[in-house]
């Protein structure tokens, strides 16, 4: 079968659950990991066969596809920040805009210091944070023991420390303190809110991982502000994903915990997406 012919037909097949580029991209995806092919492969070097042991395999990763599975479950692989990750259906796949938490964490990752990623799933943050600093002392915590096996599977020779918890269960913080900055991307969508999600992310991605209550959405947040409290240093920092809706609420909560100083920062779509806090002038 040409691989041009491959493509375009799998392009059309997800039209009706993609934009095109959208769709184009993800077959791109498909082909490079099955096959090693470039994205323009099929262009320069148009007489281009798929291997015929390779067909039924793609055939079967289109399937799964067209039921709008996220083509990171397929592949088993998610890239961010310049890395690849391993993924399954247990972990959230990672967003590019969570990139932009690590870039306003690096700068507080000094020499010896501790970092806490807390509802760390695939442990891409606690990862990345390890290997773009060399910090030594970087500890993942979630309450799944799926989600820590991916995030134990990353592949890469050494990395952070990762620990099954229950960040609800505020009275063991204690055993992780004291530590200099504490990261987390938690649950915070709103169960209201799914209405407004795409299926491939309601269908496939772990709900433990994305709702909170609506009657109690700022549950993580507090337990979070409670941890901090505990076992942040005085010069420490925290640095959290949040609901755009949510914004003011989770300044004055982390405010009310003591962390005077407290600021949203937008993402790069302009939304109010991370909230950065602190006892002390940053």
């Amino acid at each position: 079968m040409l691989l041009s012919s491959f493509i375009r037909e799998s392009v059309s097949s997800l039209n009706g659950l993609y934009p095109e580029a959208e769709a184009r991209s993800i077959v791109s995806i498909l082909v490079k990991h099955f096959l090693g092919f470039e994205s323009y492969t099929h262009i320069v070097e148009p007489g281009t066969q798929i291997p015929d042991d390779s067909v039924s395999v793609l055939t079967k990763a289109m399937k799964r596809l067209e039921r709008a599975e996220p083509v990171q479950y397929v592949t088993g692989k998610s890239l961010f920040y310049g890395r690849e990750f391993n993924v399954s259906p247990s972990v959230l796949i990672p967003r590019p805009e969570t990139e932009q938490l690590i870039s306003l964490a690096l700068p507080f990752v000094r020499k010896g210091a501790h970092v806490l990623d807390l509802c760390t799933g695939s442990g891409c943050i606690a990862w990345t944070l390890f290997l773009e600093t060399e910090c030594e002392n970087v500890t993942g915590v979630d309450i799944s023991p799926d989600a820590l096996s991916v995030a134990s599977s990353q592949p890469f020779p050494k990395g952070p420390r990762f620990v099954k918890e229950d960040i609800l269960n505020v009275r063991s913080s204690s055993k992780y303190g004291p530590v200099d900055l504490i990261v987390s991307n938690p649950p915070y969508v709103m169960v209201r809110e799914k209405g407004q999600m795409r299926s491939n992310v309601l269908d496939y991605e772990p709900h433990i991982a994305l709702f909170v209550p609506d009657s109690d959405p700022l549950v993580f947040y507090r337990a979070i502000s409670e941890w901090a409290a505990a076992i942040l240093t005085d010069e420490g920092v925290g640095i959290v994903e949040i609901n755009e809706a949510l914004e003011e609420e989770t300044i004055a909560l982390f405010r009310k915990a003591g962390f005077a100083h407290t600021k949203s920062v937008k993402d790069i779509f302009d939304k109010n997406r991370f909230v950065i806090f602190s006892k002390k002038p940053l």
